[in-house]
């Protein structure tokens, strides 16, 4: 969902760096191939991440939902010439898809793949990250932040997709509704916890910047 005016969410796009081609490929074969493929950064998103990697030059990123790989190949090109991205995802059916355009991008060398849970698989990587962008399952969004904090480096980003949950963060939610209390619960945890400064952007569907003091 996107929260701007249709008209002047294009014309962002339209007057943002243009989309690489490797993407607009990957883009059009997620639409084409993937499960909702409405869970793809796209372009103007994309851009964002790029953008925000790029002014970090990180040496250690970390991703926490693969899906088809859009999202690590824009947070690659802002690493720094030896960086390593590492980038979790459980679904097994999309390991190859993934592989197959890191390997055709620049960084086919620096993205690491992992296949399990989550939380389980954050426990055998170690800091520091520079970067981070959690982009899973919702309900564990505040166990993963609880996970990489004490691997962050000082002056470190942690990105956070999806806060804004179609609006129904606003709301009060439907008891049986998980997800959006637990974005709910994430989003006053990061923005009262001490350790770190957030500001929450109404790009697509929220995003979260969160940089570690």
């Amino acid at each position: 969902m996107n929260f701007l005016p249709e008209n002047i969410d294009q014309y962002a796009t339209d007057h943002s760096q243009k989309e690489p081609e490797l993407l607009q490929e990957l883009f059009k074969e997620t639409w084409q191939k993937a499960l909702v493929p409405r869970m793809i950064s796209g372009h103007f998103q994309g851009r964002i991440l790029s953008m925000i990697s790029k002014l970090i030059q990180p040496e250690s990123i970390l991703e926490i939902g693969t899906y088809t790989g859009y999202s690590a190949l824009c947070l690659a090109e802002g690493m720094s010439e030896n960086g390593l991205l590492h980038t979790i995802d459980h679904n097994e059916e999309l390991y190859d898809f993934q592989r197959k355009y890191f390997d055709r991008s620049n960084f086919k060398d620096q993205i690491k793949q992992y296949l399990g849970q989550g939380l389980e698989v954050l426990a055998t990587i170690d800091g520091p990250f520079d970067l981070v962008f959690i982009d899973a399952d919702k309900s564990n969004y505040a166990n993963y932040f609880r996970a990489v904090i004490d691997k962050m480096n000082s002056g470190g980003v942690i990105l956070s997709d999806n806060v804004l949950w179609s609006g129904k963060v606003t709301e009060t939610p439907n008891p049986k509704d998980e997800d959006t209390k637990a974005l709910i619960a994430y989003n006053r945890l990061m923005n009262e916890d001490s350790r770190i400064e957030t500001v929450l952007l109404p790009i697509r569907d929220g995003l979260t910047i969160s940089r570690v003091k």
